[in-house]
């Protein structure tokens, strides 16, 4: 890596292995006494991924991460196209956010990263609401099956009272169930379902 400097702003070149090690050497730049700004030309040339097998990598990655800290009040979405990551979603804490960043960065194979992950509103009625949902959920009969994966497949998003579903499900009752089963909980302004039944997963 070189750096060159020019009224107070900083240039970084040449190449590292991962992308991670692109964002430390920012950073470290930034930390520089009387520098204002840098512009980061670092590439990432380490091994190449297909962007099927990296996509799948980092979805285990990101489904398991944070799994004894509530990741149930996340959900995120992610694509890779010439090994560059787009990632989107909701989340719980800064936190939260800042772990699937980390996940992502330090995985090899990735180029670059996109994110828009949207954190979500400090609120007691809103934690609440979260936590009386999910009980709801993983105490029907019919969904139970899912309670026991660390990954939680089932996953409440909620926003000032507006509660959003998503995760993905077996067979098209059980979606039905789970918007059934948060609707009954009282406290929110409203409830969208937006859990993938697997068969139709597959088919995309």
């Amino acid at each position: 890596m070189n750096s060159q400097a020019e009224d107070n702003r900083v240039t970084l070149t040449g190449s590292v292995r991962l992308y991670q090690h692109k964002l430390d050497a920012e950073k470290k730049a930034r930390k520089i006494e009387h520098v204002q700004g840098v512009d980061n030309d670092i590439v990432v040339r380490g091994k190449t991924v297909p962007d099927a097998e990296l996509r799948e990598r980092l979805a285990t990655k990101l489904r398991y991460d944070r799994s004894a800290q509530g990741n149930v009040f996340n959900a995120l979405e992610l694509s890779v196209r010439n090994g560059a990551v787009e990632l989107n979603g909701h989340v719980r804490t800064e936190t939260d956010r800042d772990s699937a960043l980390a996940q992502v960065a330090g995985t090899e194979g990735v180029k670059d990263v996109r994110a828009s992950i949207q954190v979500a509103p400090a609120s007691f009625m809103d934690d609440q609401l979260r936590v009386r949902i999910v009980d709801r959920l993983y105490r029907d009969p019919v969904l139970q099956k899912y309670a026991g994966d660390p990954q939680a497949p089932l996953r409440v998003v909620v926003e000032h009272g507006h509660v959003t579903l998503y995760g993905t499900v077996s067979n098209e009752m059980d979606k039905t169930v789970a918007g059934m089963r948060a609707r009954e909980v009282s406290g929110s302004f409203s409830v969208e379902n937006r859990i993938v039944v697997e068969k139709e997963q597959s088919r995309k």
